[in-house]
């Protein structure tokens, strides 16, 4: 049997670099589940947020605070009940050997709300941690356009494993802006809706903490389905084609 190890003086093979293995990262996550060059569908945006159990998921804790706390009023229970059923789709992904990331994420997430909301014994405490996240999400697209490397470039170079492109062909270059824009625009309207409510909440005007409850629901799964389609569209029609290539090659 022929021996496969490297003879020696034989160089090593390189280390992937950093943007490699982000772009690894990337693909290996259920957003890789999309190919930018095929036709968008519901289906393959569906599987990219974790298939009709990832929706679940996402959307349950959310609703059951909403009508935990809407019917009862109880803190406690509107918290511990929804982050004890984050566990048990993590433990239910566990045992069927499935792939628990998201429902880690989502844990992890419910885990944290429900922690503040406890310390306080506020309600509307539980949307901290959203708003937190959010306001990440809103610096690092921003300093990815002060940068010049629009987040959305850098997602969809990843994707289609031309990472340099976005930022040399100029109609991606133009995508890439215009997208993370969208996004900045999406991510930011749900702090400037969502942030006064809480604070109308917090100052104790009645129904404030279930109008939040329901708005983040609403803007949250549908808002960035509809935007991710968007941006599938306009990533779409940039993207060099079969025909394209034919014709470069022929030249």
């Amino acid at each position: 049997m022929a021996d496969e190890r490297a003879e020696p003086g034989q160089p090593d093979a390189p280390e992937p670099s950093f943007s490699d293995q982000v772009g690894a990262a990337i693909r290996g996550s259920t957003l890789g589940h999309l190919d930018p060059a095929s036709k968008p569908s519901p289906h393959a945006l569906l599987a990219a947020m974790g298939g009709a159990r990832g929706l679940v998921e996402s959307l349950l804790p959310g609703i059951l605070f909403l009508v935990l706390y809407a019917t009862t009023k109880d803190v406690l229970l509107a918290v511990l009940v929804p982050l004890v059923v984050s566990v048990g789709f993590v433990a239910w992904r566990v045992v069927q050997k499935g792939q628990p990331v998201l429902a880690f994420a989502g844990l992890i997430g419910v885990g944290i709300s429900a922690a503040v909301a406890l310390l306080t014994g506020q309600g509307e405490d539980n949307f901290l941690w959203g708003f937190t996240v959010n306001a990440v999400l809103v610096v690092v697209l921003v300093v990815s356009m002060l940068l010049r490397r629009p987040l959305v470039g850098i997602i969809a170079g990843a994707l289609t494993a031309t990472p340099y492109a976005w930022r040399t062909e100029r109609a991606k270059r133009a995508v890439a802006w215009r997208a993370t824009v969208l996004w900045l625009a999406v991510i930011g309207a749900r702090l400037a809706l969502q942030v006064p409510m809480y604070f109308a909440a917090d100052a104790g005007t009645p129904g404030a903490v279930e109008l939040l409850a329901a708005t983040k629901l609403a803007m949250g799964v549908p808002l960035y389905l509809a935007a991710l389609w968007v941006t599938w569209l306009m990533v779409r029609s940039v993207l060099d084609t079969q025909a394209d290539a034919a014709e470069a090659d022929a030249r």
